[in-house]
């Protein structure tokens, strides 16, 4: 008797196919499995890691980010130093400086020759800070904001002829932010550069520069900023103008409208530049009206 071939029912074909199918599923998910990184190493940085300065590793590679957006109203740790109302805190010639609306205001007329003058800030004296505040000159003249100076130091310049010696309780020697009025292109110029009033030493930093003074050596340019006549495009005039003083051992910056016009650098701890001192504003030459509001000081020192 011829035997008949085996043919499995269409049962058990189907139990082994499915078998089958799903041993080839679970070794393909193998593979891919041990092919693909684990979730805790993905999350590794790409490089060995960093040893902080407490000699514990790092967390891993840096975010780069840009930096907020500039911001003259940015407050944080800074006091107002001029309460808008009152001259409380500040020592002025009232024939010149007043308060007007929450504005400090310096004002000279046209054929009343008048000298230098000053309004000066007696609640502090600091060395390291940033200053913030809005300024702006009309007329014409102008002046600028002092800054680590100092009162009572005989003055070089003769007051115009007929007018009685200078109070030198209202005049400041030492830094300066200048701020003109363009009553000339080289007076415009002046506008952000930095200048040491009632010295020798005069215009140290240009507009549009930065430089360094090195003891025992004249003073040195050390880099642009950028051209001093287009600098001068940021300036707005008859109009209100965020001014920044930044000032740090013996660097000293100023920021005109968020945009940078001078740097000054003095390695002389000796230096009468790098002294603590005080906060002031000048107002220079006639007719001029020069306009200070939202004064704001951190001081660092």
């Amino acid at each position: 008797m011829a035997l008949m071939p085996y043919r499995p029912s269409r049962s058990y074909r189907s139990h082994v196919i499915g078998l089958l199918c799903i041993s080839s599923l679970v070794c393909a998910s193998a593979s891919l499995m041990a092919q693909a990184p684990a979730a805790a190493d993905t999350a590794q940085p790409q490089r060995r890691p960093q040893i902080g300065p407490d000699g514990k590793p790092l967390p891993g590679m840096p975010r780069f980010h840009e930096p907020d957006s500039y911001d003259i109203n940015e407050h944080t740790g800074f006091k107002e130093i001029f309460d808008g109302k009152t001259f409380n805190g500040w020592d002025a010639d009232t024939t010149i400086w007043h308060v007007e609306d929450g504005v400090m205001i310096g004002e000279t007329l046209e054929g009343k020759p008048r000298g230098n003058n000053y309004i000066v800030y007696r609640g502090d004296s600091t060395k390291d800070f940033d200053l913030k505040l809005q300024i702006k000159v009309e007329k014409g003249g102008g002046g600028g904001i002092q800054y680590r100076s100092q009162t009572g130091v005989p003055w070089t310049r003769a007051q115009p002829a007929g007018l009685p010696p200078y109070d030198l309780r209202y005049m400041m020697t030492g830094p300066q932010a200048d701020f003109w009025f363009p009553v000339r292109p080289q007076a415009f110029t002046y506008t952000g550069q930095w200048y040491s009033e009632n010295t020798m030493q005069g215009i140290l930093a240009w507009r549009g520069q930065v430089t360094q003074t090195i003891p025992g050596k004249p003073n040195r340019l050390v880099a642009d900023i950028g051209d001093r006549q287009a600098l001068g495009g940021y300036v707005k005039i008859n109009d209100w103008n965020d001014y920044e003083v930044i000032a740090r051992g013996g660097v000293m910056m100023h920021i005109i409208n968020g945009h940078l016009m001078a740097i000054y650098i003095d390695d002389d701890p000796k230096s009468v530049n790098n002294q603590a001192g005080l906060i002031g504003f000048e107002i220079e030459s006639q007719p001029c009206k020069i306009s200070v509001k939202n004064i704001w000081l951190r001081k660092l020192d």
